[in-house]
């Protein structure tokens, strides 16, 4: 009975021990869910983020492009670049991008346009840009830095022969001359036909 009885002690012994272990632990955890109750929840780094992320500490742009996060640079799969050109027939003006990341990013290229109405062979009216690297060249080894320096180089040597503007590609190719008073004309806010333009001069 004695040895029965020492047993049980024992046996009680262990089990306020283990309760008083698990007790312990649940404290732990309620002070530890505590501390962390302030704490911003931590977003899940996806492969295009970390991407993205890449690319945009990689960037090496002249000085006659610009980058600005809107929405914060928490906030990468939306940005605007501007191009200022330095050179050529649209020289001096300031030429703002949208660029919106798709999820399947660099799978898929980024979706780019021109904020403002410009008269150009390679640009639409809705700011659709024909750069043939967002479209059937696209590959995943490109980055953002290629695409802005490729919208750079289609203002300093528009290309007539992969035109959105039939007209403005024309006149290119035609009489350079009076493709240059236009787009003149047209950045400082003028018209062409029956379209106006925005200044950006």
């Amino acid at each position: 009975m004695e040895r029965i009885q020492k047993l049980r002690e024992r046996e009680t012994s262990e089990n306020e021990h283990w309760t008083m272990i698990n007790l312990i632990k649940a404290k732990e955890k309620q002070m530890e869910a505590a501390a962390n109750a302030d704490k911003p929840p931590v977003k899940e780094q996806t492969a295009t983020h970390l991407r993205l992320q890449r690319d945009i500490s990689e960037l090496n742009l002249p000085p006659t492009c610009t980058i600005e996060f809107p929405n914060g640079k928490d906030d990468l799969m939306y940005f605007e670049v501007s191009i200022i050109p330095d050179e050529g027939y649209y020289m001096g003006g300031t030429f703002p991008f949208s660029f919106q990341i798709p999820p399947l990013y660099p799978h898929d290229a980024p979706k780019v346009k021109c904020k403002i109405k410009v008269y150009h062979p390679n640009i639409d009216v809705e700011g659709n840009v024909c750069l043939n690297i967002l479209r059937e060249d696209w590959k995943p080894v490109l980055n953002i830095n290629a695409i802005i320096y490729g919208l750079y180089h289609l203002f300093t040597e528009p290309n007539p022969d992969d035109p959105l503007n039939h007209e403005a590609a024309e006149q290119l190719r035609d009489t350079p001359g009076d493709f240059e008073y236009d787009v003149r004309t047209t950045m400082e806010g003028g018209g062409k036909g029956n379209i106006y333009y925005d200044r950006c001069i």
